[in-house]
């Protein structure tokens, strides 16, 4: 009786950046959302300078509707122009900048939550300001994981193919013997 030595299966390495085409309509979702959130963020910024509110000012100047000061201005517009940075550059980059930024907006919000009311907050927050990292980071998170991260990805999701190789392959199979199947088949007559 012939023994068989059991090895675990070779871990492929999956570099996702080859397997999403450029033009791949997903792209469109990762470049929107972290555009959107983007300019939000820029606009927000940009309000907030106008003022001319002082650097670490916890006064309570109020920029529509939350509170803000120079330092969160600031923040704020480079936080907006890594995000148009990342619309500009597409594909898994943008995908997963907004993942990555959405998480930090919702850690965000839970620290400054906790910094209300002390003298750490140099940002100068609010429940306001709270609520409002929160539903940016939820959207981030929403845009970067959309068609990415799920439970029922279509077979023919670049993800679903990357985590699933081998039974990629068998329905890539299948397809071309269906497609060899019907080369062959054609009216002649006219």
């Amino acid at each position: 009786m012939a023994t068989r030595v059991l090895r675990p299966p070779a871990r492929r390495h999956v570099t996702l950046d080859s397997q999403l085409p450029v033009d791949h309509r997903l792209n469109q979702v990762y470049r929107v959302g972290a555009g959107l959130m983007g300019l939000v963020l820029i606009a927000f910024g940009i309000l907030g300078l106008l003022d001319k509110i002082g650097f670490f000012d916890t006064g309570g100047a109020t920029v529509v509707g939350l509170n803000t000061n120079g330092a969160l201005s600031v923040l704020s517009i480079c936080v907006g122009l890594i995000l148009l940075a990342g619309m500009v550059i597409g594909g898994n980059t943008a995908s997963t900048l907004n993942m990555v930024l959405g998480v930090l907006f919702i850690a965000s919000g839970f620290v400054n939550l906790a910094l209300l009311d002390t003298s750490y907050n140099f940002l100068a927050f609010q429940l306001q300001n709270v609520l409002f990292s929160f539903v940016v980071g939820l959207l981030l998170m929403f845009f970067g994981m959309y068609g990415r991260v799920s439970g029922g990805l279509p077979h023919d999701n670049p993800y679903w193919r990357a985590r699933h190789p081998e039974q990629a392959e068998r329905e890539q199979r299948l397809r071309a013997r269906g497609r060899q199947g019907q080369v062959g088949v054609g009216y002649d007559r006219p």
